[in-house]
């Protein structure tokens, strides 16, 4: 309970406040007018088309099923370096698993991956596709695609199949082209500066 005197002080403090008269209703207000300059860049907007900047193809690709081996590199790799690459004993700077998705979110996956690679200067890459051994056809759909989407790329010198600690033939080693800053620091490095 409240004393006469605490009541008599809060009234003194509370003195000269007025009551908010507003209605306990949202305030809803009617849409504005679109002008015309908003209309104009709404048509130009849905007019313009998407630029797909990504090469990648899906189309016509040879089926795989899970025990094919991927295999193969640009003219120009060096024999020792393909091999080394083929058995596993380059370290694996970045890794893309493309389990669960799509064709085309793997198309996309792909080649933001070795975009990515190829700017932070990664040169080895594992990529997993899975083997497709639970598709009732057979066919490793993932694992097809890339064997068509790696060659496709200017920045993939090669790539194979991983080693069976790596995934086995549900996965690929690929070896990225040096970035300009990488060749940058090489040509300093071996210059004498």
């Amino acid at each position: 309970m409240t004393t006469k005197e605490e009541r008599m002080s809060f009234l003194e403090e509370m003195e000269g406040v007025r009551r908010i008269r507003q209605p306990n209703r949202a305030d809803i207000k009617k849409p504005r007018d679109l002008t015309p300059g908003h209309l104009e860049r709404q048509r130009a907007a849905m007019a313009k088309p998407v630029v797909d900047r990504n090469p990648l193809t899906a189309d016509d690709v040879d089926l795989l099923t899970s025990h094919d081996v991927l295999n193969w590199q640009r003219p120009g790799v060096q024999h020792g370096v393909f091999r080394k690459l083929r058995l596993g004993q380059y370290p694996i700077e970045a890794r893309l698993d493309l389990h669960r998705m799509t064709v085309e979110e793997a198309r996309r996956e792909v080649f933001r991956f070795i975009q990515d690679c190829v700017r932070y200067g990664v040169r080895s890459a594992l990529i997993t596709h899975g083997k497709g051994e639970r598709n009732v056809d057979g066919v490793a759909w993932l694992k097809s695609y890339l064997a068509k989407w790696l060659p496709e790329l200017d920045d993939v010198l090669a790539f194979h199949s991983a080693q069976k600690h790596h995934g086995g033939t549900g996965a690929a080693y690929v070896m990225v082209r040096k970035g300009e800053r990488q060749k940058k620091e090489n040509r300093d490095r071996n210059s004498g500066r």
